[in-house]
């Protein structure tokens, strides 16, 4: 019967750099990182400027391929650098040609790109795309926030770009009308009570019930949580 290979728990060597390598790999591992750090750097000088926020999926797609790329060979002894480098030329070609193609064939720009979305139309969240997108509602009223919008009232239409940003567009002061809330503070708490002559707004759609209209499940999405309408203007 054979003997069980022992372990050894807590093997500092073991721990630090591994059982069959020399601590003089550290300086190659130096070397290795160099040279795939500035092949990265020349790579992305390569295939151009737009910054990382920008990136779409079909972009990302290509970094973390690089990335996959560049990490072994910097730190495994058994990974060569030529290989790598070869992906990088690999990848960074089909990155020219699908980018070519897409210029020419806009069938292929909407595949590898995609196409924007619209989220908000008149106030009102397009429940159809919040679905195909997989969007959290917390998700789009955050970024709706950062670009100071109290309500949905104050947005005239709202696209979400290829690139994961949301471009909105806003009613003039004169022309914002009630709208469903989307502060925190209020969101969280559907109104319980309902008084004549209030405007309220379903909280997953934004339909609005306009004052003397009877509050019911909504005719849109069919749910049955309301929050008192807001007209305040848009912070400046």
């Amino acid at each position: 019967m054979e003997a069980t290979e022992s372990f050894d728990f807590f093997d500092t060597k073991r721990l630090l750099i591994g059982e069959d390598i020399p601590y003089v790999f550290l300086a190659e591992v130096v070397l290795r990182t160099t040279i795939m750090f500035f092949v990265v750097l020349l790579i992305l000088r390569l295939s151009g400027k737009r910054g990382i926020k920008q990136l779409s999926v079909f972009e990302l797609a290509i970094i973390i391929s690089l990335g996959s790329a560049a990490g072994d060979p910097m730190f495994y002894e058994d990974v060569a650098l030529l290989p790598a480098i070869l992906v990088f030329v690999i990848v960074i070609s089909l990155y020219k040609l699908i980018t070519y193609l897409a210029g020419r064939f806009e069938k292929i720009e909407r595949f590898v790109e995609g196409k924007p979305v619209k989220l908000i139309e008149s106030g009102k969240i397009i429940l159809a795309s919040i679905h195909e997108e997989s969007l959290a509602y917390d998700e789009l009223f955050s970024q709706l926030r950062q670009q100071r919008v109290s309500h949905l009232g104050q947005v005239k239409s709202a696209y979400l770009e290829t690139s994961g940003d949301l471009s909105v567009f806003y009613f003039p002061d004169e022309d914002v009308m009630p709208g469903l809330p989307i502060l925190p503070d209020v969101y969280a708490f559907p109104c319980k009570e309902f008084e004549p002559g209030n405007n309220y707004c379903c909280t997953h759609c934004g339909e609005l019930k306009l004052e003397g209209e009877r509050v019911e499940p909504c005719e849109i999405c069919g749910e049955n949580e309301w929050l008192l309408a807001s007209e305040e203007r848009r912070l400046n």
